[in-house]
């Protein structure tokens, strides 16, 4: 018990709670020497202290991801990625948004349909509500909308609830339309870029190596924020393999009329004819028959957009009609007419030389237009008479 006396004493003046781990003590028979009680915090081994506090601080640090290394990460990530607001969800707002979202992107989107099951497993942000999105303060506003909408959805939108220098984008297959609604709409604050991915669903389906982006970059802000935004956005499509042009929206319309409208209308007119495939398709042939599929499977909304809101496209469409009629006129001319006569059962008699009917050999000058009428596959004479 003498031993025990100083510790007792020791703490004699401590708190009550002291005071009840000392009575408790003393309930304990004489015989057993009871332990004695751990002395207050601030009395405890420092390096003991010390010990548990380096390894508690060294157990957070391995477990959170607070450390500078995740800090740097994820600037660094954040710096390459945007915040991009689709409008218009449909296909091809679908399409752009698989391998924007795969490459770090934020994505949000909205759309008169409801596809937030779609958008989900995408992972992109569904809103049906197009003030909920512009809340959101997206980067960016991409317009997937067809070209018939796209005046009344740009008008829709509440552009008040947006940041003042939000960048305006579009994908339309005509620009100079494009161009003009943005200018005429969006206060001068916006920036606007105007492209055209030359490449679909179907043609962009397996990669986007070597297809064609154009894009024009109407009005971008001086200040390096912004143009470093518009050009992140820009290499989305460039790290993804595709041939960037930059160009006017008016050159723009020029080549396409020349190239996209004339294919959509020459596949339309194939598809009245119902080809089918055959036992002894051509190569060629078989070209013509993919070319229907690719132009069918576009909306007919789509073409005749093309073919309103592109200044060119009537020229293109009258050039077309001069093309076929002078190609008509050039077969007709080298039938001779005696053996037409004998073909179509007429009597009448003929014992001149057909003279050579007019063809109109060259039409007027468009563009990289050219009046050689279409090259038509050769056939092996294997008729027998």
């Amino acid at each position: 018990m003498l031993s025990n006396s100083p510790t007792i004493s020791r703490f004699s003046n401590l708190s009550d709670h002291h005071h009840l781990h000392r009575r408790s003590y003393n309930h304990h028979p004489l015989s057993h020497s009871p332990p004695p009680p751990p002395p207050p915090s601030h009395l405890r081994n420092p390096q003991t202290l010390r010990l548990r506090r380096n390894f508690q601080i060294s157990a957070i640090d391995a477990a959170q991801p607070f450390d500078y290394e995740s800090k740097i990460s994820d600037r660094i990530a954040k710096s390459k990625s945007l915040k991009i607001a689709i409008v218009g969800f449909g296909n091809f707002g679908q399409f752009l948004a698989k391998t924007l979202v795969r490459q770090g992107h934020t994505v949000l989107a909205h759309s008169r349909t409801d596809y937030s099951a779609v958008a989900s497993q995408l992972g992109v942000s569904f809103f049906s509500n197009a003030d909920d999105l512009c809340e959101e303060h997206p980067e960016v506003i991409l317009l997937c909308t067809s070209i018939l909408s796209t005046d009344k959805v740009l008008r829709s939108l509440p552009l008040q609830r947006l940041k003042r220098s939000t960048l305006f984008v579009d994908v339309l297959s005509v620009k100079e339309f494009a161009k003009d609604l943005f200018l005429q709409i969006l206060p001068l604050d916006f920036d606007i870029l105007c492209t055209h991915p030359m490449f679909g669903p179907e043609s962009g389906k397996n990669s986007w190596k070597d297809l064609p982006f154009v894009y024009d970059k109407v009005r971008i802000g001086d200040d390096e924020a912004r143009v470093s935004r518009c050009e992140k956005f820009l290499d989305a499509f460039a790290k993804e393999g595709c041939i960037m042009k930059e160009m006017t929206c008016a050159e723009h319309d020029q080549h396409a009329a020349e190239s996209q409208f004339i294919t959509h209308t020459v596949g339309r007119i194939l598809e009245k004819l119902n080809l089918d495939s055959t036992p002894i398709n051509t190569k060629g042939y078989e070209r013509l028959l993919d070319l229907v599929d690719n132009t069918s499977s576009d909306s007919f909304e789509l073409y005749y957009g093309l073919f309103m809101y592109n200044k060119n496209a009537m020229e293109q469409l009258e050039r077309l009609d001069l093309a076929f009629e002078s190609l008509k006129k050039e077969l007709f001319g080298h039938l001779h007419e005696a053996l037409r006569k004998q073909l179509f059962g007429t009597g009448e008699r003929y014992l001149g030389i057909l003279p050579e009917a007019p063809v109109l050999s060259k039409l007027p000058p468009n563009g990289n237009g050219n009046g050689n009428g279409p090259a038509v596959p050769s056939q092996s004479d294997s008729t027998t008479s």
